[in-house]
Parts: structure tokens; C-alpha cells; sequence
């Protein structure tokens, strides 16, 4: 059975080929609007899954969909890409010195069924100074990472500690996601 990856996105093929399985790169597009009264957990679990269910929709029979969502929640709201610079600047100033959650949905959608699993991972920021952050906005790596910072670039040197999965906040759980390429038998545990 073929694996379809429901993403454009470099980092994430980066990470899956770290699992050694045959792939291909099968982006999807899909309205992200959060829905009214829709916590952090449901709302990342219903992106990889919808994620998940288009590009099965699309590919047809014989193929094994991955589907992956990552969001940055902070004091309970989710942040995602910036609109502008002064959105970013809002979303970092949240981030410094203190402690935010990233949490990421792994769906995986065949013929017979769709199993999700949600990984979250805590991460703290040092305490960002105005100049700082004016100076990482410039380097352009803030404007499309949900929460305006990516910890795998520059964005890492302001990050004291994380407690959970580094590749989950990266855009795909290493572990996790193997675990869900085995039950699904793409992956035979010797």
C-alpha cells in the first residue's frame, strides 16, 4: 500500500524519512477557520483529519493517507501563522518568558478506517526583548510558522527547555507516527 504525505511542507517529509519508509509528498488544501467554541484539542485533531480524508478522498483506493496539523496554544488560544509583522510581534511578546503548548494531530485514513492520535509537547521561552524580536520578524523565518517562531531554525535559540516531543513541534511525532505506521501495517515490528 502506497503512503501519501497530505503536506507541502519540507520538514515534515524531512522527519518522515527518518522512519526509512517509501513515501510521496500528496499536498491538500483545506478551510483552517476555527469554528466557534472549538477548543485547541478538537480543532487540530479536525485539521489532520480532514487533511487526512481529502487527500484519500483524492488518491483513490490502495493508499494509506498521512494527514498532520501543529498549532501553538498559548493561555488556551491557539495561534497561528501571522497576518502581519504587528501580529507576530503580539504572538512573540505572548511567547517570552513563559511557557506555551504545541500540540500536533497525526491522522492516518485508509479504506477501512481513520485513527488520530494528538501529541503535545510544553515549551519554554527565555524572556524576549522588543529588539529581538523586531530582529527575528526581519529574518522572515517568523511569517509562516503557527505561533511565529520555528524551534528546528533561529527561532530554537529562544526556547530555555521543552518537556515532550521535539519532532512533534517540529510538524511530525516521530514516535507516535510509527506507531500508527505499524497498526495500520506499513511497518512490521520484528
Amino acid at each position: 500500500m502506497m503512503l501519501l504525505l497530505a503536506s507541502q511542507s519540507p520538514r515534515r517529509a524531512e522527519l518522515l524519512k527518518q522512519i526509512g519508509i517509501p513515501f510521496s509528498q500528496y499536498p491538500v488544501d483545506i478551510d483552517e477557520a476555527v469554528l466557534s467554541h472549538e477548543t485547541p484539542d478538537n480543532y487540530v485533531r479536525r485539521m489532520a483529519q480532514e487533511k487526512s480524508s481529502l487527500g484519500y478522498k483524492r488518491a483513490g483506493a490502495k493508499k494509506l493517507v498521512l494527514g498532520l496539523d501543529t498549532i501553538v496554544v498559548a493561555d488556551g488560544n491557539i495561534l497561528g501563522k501571522p497576518k502581519n509583522k504587528t501580529d507576530a510581534l503580539r504572538m512573540l511578546s505572548l511567547l517570552s518568558d513563559n511557557t506555551h503548548q504545541v500540540l500536533t494531530a497525526v491522522t492516518i485514513t485508509n479504506y477501512k478506517q481513520q485513527k488520530t492520535v494528538v501529541v503535545e509537547t510544553q515549551v519554554c521561552f527565555g524572556p524576549l526583548s522588543p529588539q529581538q524580536i523586531a530582529w527575528y520578524w526581519k529574518t522572515g523565518e517568523p511569517q509562516d510558522k503557527a505561533g511565529s517562531y520555528g524551534i528546528q531554525g533561529l527561532g530554537g535559540q529562544f526556547v530555555k527547555h521543552i518537556n515532550g516531543s521535539y519532532s512533534a513541534v517540529v510538524g511530525l511525532p516521530l514516535y507516535q507516527t510509527r506507531l500508527l505506521l505499524t497498526e495500520f501495517g506499513i511497518i512490521n515490528e520484528c
